[in-house]
């Protein structure tokens, strides 16, 4: 299965399916209303949450500006440390340049701590092309890899799954993975815990190579931090001689003050924690403790092109806490596996089409998936305005579609199913552009008032289906201004 699942249909079809499953919708309703009430309790024990946020969206916005000089930094004090730095320019290069580290080793399997960048590049897949199989090592990404499934939340990559489902899954597919699973397996959590370590264990005691993302990296150090809830990833990146770390290039923050912000605003965004069980913090190698030699590989794959769009660029703010996907009315019905990418909800709705652009049809469909509430803006640690992002991408959607480069200059292909919104903007632009026919438009659909229909013909029956439309006035505001006076009267 890929990575960003590029092929499946637009979110509207792969919605309408996913809402119609209602254990689906019973086992996300359950989830994200617990963890969104455990969260709200969590951030309210924070008299200065406010502040944490908008220091967190300064140290952001702050990084992203100068990302140029700390990349380089960051590079010099890793290498400093006895790592190596790997620039990756897109999935393909990331992918050549991890499997090629692996081969390097003599080995043919790996342990993986949970990463959002690999699943986004599709490093799993690549690596079992060149015959390396990957373990993952997150109870919930072991879940969804033994069921051959896909990650359906950011932070709960199985959340779409209940125990029974678990349980099924383990005694089924565990002993083609490695250690089975015993007999009379039960749904209960601890059991399935116990079952998921020993099988696990096995792994950690016998790999010889490590592959990461991060959470974060400290430019002034060289340090890459890991937070987790588990201990796998502690695991993974200290037992294996090598550990091979792929991280996108806006993980950066400059020093390591930084951290003290986001390392109080992610627990309690993502898990509902104080502070999350495992930070694990590595810098370089060194001698007698943790990996003889670690790779860096910095992930581009579009994050340079949303960096210089000014609207969309504060979606790279993002620590990946989930939050937003927790408060979120869609995704709480129809899940993760709708969006098409391994970055589901609100955040995968603005970041997706960044990142991949908006040729296809699911890439399209991604800004209209939200409901434009404002839950997700209200829960975001580092202030990312979603909504606004989502208003600005479908705007480039229906003006534009893809970038495509003409001569010495880029253009807009025209989007594709959007013919009737460009003409509709296109003729209200030239009315706003003529007073005189918009005067006379606006008397005559105020004149005709009592004839106007209560709900949209055709198509937008399905919107006003639940909404009526507004009353037009009984004269245009201008008129209104002239025999008033501008109200000097005292006319209502």
């Amino acid at each position: 299965m890929s990575g960003t699942y590029l092929g499946m249909p637009a979110f509207p079809e792969a919605a309408r399916e996913a809402v119609a499953d209602e254990r689906l919708r019973g086992n996300l309703r359950h989830a994200t209303q617990t963890i969104r009430a455990k969260r709200a309790r969590a951030v309210a024990e924070v008299s200065d949450w406010a502040g944490l946020r908008e220091a967190g969206k300064q140290i952001k916005d702050h990084t992203l500006r100068h990302l140029d000089r700390y990349l380089v930094q960051l590079e010099e004090s890793v290498t400093a440390a006895g790592g190596v730095v790997h620039w990756a320019a897109d999935a393909d290069e990331a992918n050549e340049i991890v499997t090629r580290l692996v081969r390097a080793t003599g080995e043919s399997e790996v342990v993986k701590v949970k990463s959002m960048a690999t699943q986004e590049i599709g490093l799993n897949e690549a690596l079992e092309a060149a015959g390396i199989r990957a373990y993952e090592t997150d109870l919930a990404e072991l879940i969804v890899q033994l069921g051959d499934d896909r990650p359906s939340h950011i932070l709960v990559p199985a959340i779409h799954r209940n125990r029974g489902e678990i349980r099924d899954i383990f005694r089924d597919r565990m002993a083609s993975w490695g250690r089975p699973a015993p007999g009379g397996l039960t749904d209960t959590p601890a059991e399935l815990a116990e079952v998921a370590r020993l099988h696990l264990r096995e792994k950690f005691l016998r790999a010889k190579v490590g592959v990461s993302g991060a959470n974060f990296m400290v430019a002034e150090t060289g340090t890459l931090v890991v937070v987790e809830s588990e201990g796998n990833g502690r695991m993974c990146l200290t037992l294996p001689e090598t550990l091979i770390s792929v991280v996108g290039i806006e993980k950066t923050v400059p020093t390591w003050q930084d951290l003290e912000v986001f390392l109080q605003t992610l627990p309690r965004s993502s898990t509902a924690e104080r502070m999350n069980p495992y930070t694990s913090t590595w810098t370089g190698t060194a001698d007698g403790d943790g990996p003889r030699a670690f790779h860096l590989v910095l992930l581009d794959n579009g994050r340079t092109d949303t960096l210089a769009d000014e609207v969309g660029r504060q979606a790279l703010r993002c620590i990946r806490c989930s939050a937003c996907l927790n408060v979120c009315p869609v995704y709480e019905r129809a899940g993760g596996h709708a969006y098409g990418s391994v970055y589901p909800g609100p955040i995968g709705a603005i970041l997706s089409p960044q990142l991949r652009g908006t040729a296809s049809e699911i890439d399209a469909s991604l800004p209209y998936a939200p409901s434009l509430c404002g839950a997700c803006y209200e829960v975001c640690p580092v202030a990312i305005d979603i909504p606004q992002v989502l208003v600005h991408l479908r705007e480039r959607v229906v003006q534009g579609g893809e970038a495509v480069r003409g001569g010495n200059k880029v253009v807009l292909r025209p989007a594709k199913g959007h013919a009737a919104e460009r003409a509709a903007m296109r003729a209200a632009r030239w009315a706003f552009t003529h007073p005189g026919a918009l005067r006379a438009g606006q008397r005559a659909a105020s004149r005709t008032r009592r004839f106007h229909p209560r709900t949209l013909p055709g198509p937008g029956r399905a919107w006003s289906g639940t909404r009526d439309l507004p009353q037009v006035p009984a004269e245009p505001f201008r008129d209104w201004w002239r025999r008033t006076g501008g109200g000097k009267d005292g006319a209502k």
